[in-house]
């Protein structure tokens, strides 16, 4: 059960995304196109860098008689090291010496300073509208930066050095050339050679060139951001408007609404929806793929009787207009057309229909047959289908027990009595097949107490009219009731219904005659909208 759960969650998620295919396509142009757009209009900046090495045993560490730097301590000199290339006025007199309009707050916003790792290379970078002024803002930052550490080491070396030379004449004669004086002395040698020389513990590594290509914006990593961006915001919209949508849009939402298999799919079609011109007393019968779509619900019916048997099918939908006196008129037509003992019994008692439709007596009919004021063999008309000259089904006929021309004040009370049980039972021992029109489940609670006194139930659904909502509250009413759920029609396709198969020239399709108890023949065709 939760293998085919998950199965259906599958298909019904393709579905959407079929159905909703352009509005995803056209998410994602107009995203990639705006992000594309956006790049190419945006101001190119072009990024340099120069790198900075520093020293990670420091001389001058060594000359002050302290124990250089561990391994240990990488990350923590790396980390310094970013600090004390960000501190000092280094922007200001980067942007001083360059000019260009620079201040040092442009400067500051134009680099960005970091770290290679646990090495001691510091990488400094800028990003300009020009390649030359990038460069050169990365290059005169970094040189700036060194000579600023190489005054400061040469101070350092000189303090140090003075400090040694006070230290040295301190000593006696004697000291001086004792162990502690010659230390000194070659200390204070070494401070005097670091202070001319320009010692600094760090150099640069490698001075910025003029970038060839710009760094922004990346006009192919924004278009396929844009691309995927699109997609995701196609895809939240889809299943948002699917969410949103309260149309049942294909055969596939029946489906999955109800959890019960397709019987058929009935198209959307003109004779269905349309009165028809009569030809010499005859009326057109249906288009053969419009007959053939009926003939298919029959034939899918069929299976059930293998492990049951199906004399009692009502016909049941969520609202009015789904189509289901229609669906039920022509499966009936269809079934007798067979050879089979039909009767087409319509049960609402509100509003009905189907005297119209077939354009028989509004005289008696089941309300006042369920009163007892006439028997169920009076009431019942007959309908004659006609089929062409040479046809096997000519001359066979279908019964009709209509709701009645006076409607009764307690169609509920009626239908749930002993007598409707009657009904039924006289009904299945007559007819190999009773075919029963109801009213809407979700308008009326009239027809409920049949849903476990027939056969088999069969719900129909009229594609892209029928409510998402009103679908599933009557789902949940159905999953609760025991009803013996048959499976789902979906009417009005507007893909759907079967092809053709062999010769579908106008002048095969079957007339149909309508004789009933005294009248003559019907001027009227059923429509799907009931």
């Amino acid at each position: 059960m939760q293998q085919d759960a998950q199965a259906l969650n599958l298909e019904q998620v393709l579905g959407i995304l079929r159905r909703r295919v352009p509005l995803i396509i056209l998410c994602v142009v107009v995203v990639a196109g705006a992000a594309y757009g956006y790049s190419k209009h945006e101001t190119k900046k072009y990024t340099a860098t120069a790198s900075l090495a520093f020293s990670v045993n420091s001389l001058s560490q060594q000359v002050a008689g302290l124990p250089p730097n561990s391994s240990g301590n990488l990350l923590a000199q790396q980390a310094s090291n970013l600090e004390l290339v960000k501190l000092g006025d280094m922007a200001a007199k980067t942007a001083s010496q360059l000019g260009h309009g620079l201040t040092d707050e442009k400067v500051t916003e134009s680099l960005n300073i970091s770290g290679e790792g646990e090495s001691s290379v510091v990488d400094v970078s800028a990003t300009a509208t020009s390649p030359e002024l990038a460069a050169a803002i990365a290059n005169t930052y970094t040189g700036t930066f060194v000579k600023e550490q190489q005054s400061a080491n040469r101070q350092y070396f000189k303090s140090a050095l003075a400090l040694v030379n006070r230290q040295l004449t301190g000593l006696s004669p004697a000291q001086r050339v004792g162990q502690d004086g010659l230390e000194l002395q070659d200390r204070a040698q070494t401070l005097g050679l670091l202070a001319e020389l320009n010692y600094g513990n760090v150099q640069i590594a490698q001075e910025a060139v003029a970038p060839t290509k710009p760094s922004s914006p990346k006009t192919s990593k924004n278009a396929a951001l844009g691309v995927f961006l699109g997609l995701l915001i196609g895809l939240g919209l889809a299943f948002v408007l699917e969410r949103l949508e309260r149309r049942l849009r294909g055969p596939e939402d029946l489906e999955g609404i109800y959890h019960l298999p397709m019987l058929g799919v009935i198209p959307e079609s003109a004779a269905l929806s349309r009165l028809a011109r009569r030809d010499g007393g005859k009326r057109a019968a249906l288009p053969p793929t419009d007959a053939e779509a009926f003939n298919l619900v029959r034939a899918h019916l069929r299976f059930f009787n293998v492990d049951r048997d199906l004399r009692t099918i009502l016909i049941a939908s969520a609202a009015p207009g789904d189509g289901k006196t229609t669906i039920a008129r022509h499966l009936a037509e269809a079934a007798a057309r067979l050879g089979s003992r039909v009767l087409l019994l319509e049960v609402d008692l509100r509003h009905p229909t189907l005297a119209e439709h077939l354009d028989i007596q509004s005289g008696p009919g089941l309300a006042d047959v369920l009163i007892g004021a006439i028997s169920m063999s009076v009431a019942t008309q007959s309908v004659e289908l006609v089929a062409p000259p040479g046809d096997v089904a000519n001359g066979r006929a279908l019964d009709v027990l209509a709701a009645g021309a006076v409607l009764p004040p307690n169609p509920a009370e009626l239908l749930e009595s002993h007598a409707m049980d009657a009904v039924l039972e006289q009904a299945k021992f007559a007819y190999d097949l009773v075919v029963i029109d109801t009213p809407p489940l979700t308008a009326v609670s009239d027809a409920f107490p049949l849903l476990t006194k027939v056969d088999g139930v069969v719900i129909v659904g009229r594609v892209g009219r029928s409510r998402r909502d009103v679908a599933e509250r009557l789902h949940q009413v159905l999953a609760s009731s025991g009803s013996p759920l048959l499976g789902v029609i979906a009417n009005g396709s507007k893909s759907g219904g079967p092809s053709s198969y062999g010769d579908t020239r106008a002048d095969k399709v079957l007339p149909v005659a309508v004789s009933t108890n005294g009248t003559g023949p019907s001027e009227r065709v059923p429509t799907a909208k009931v």
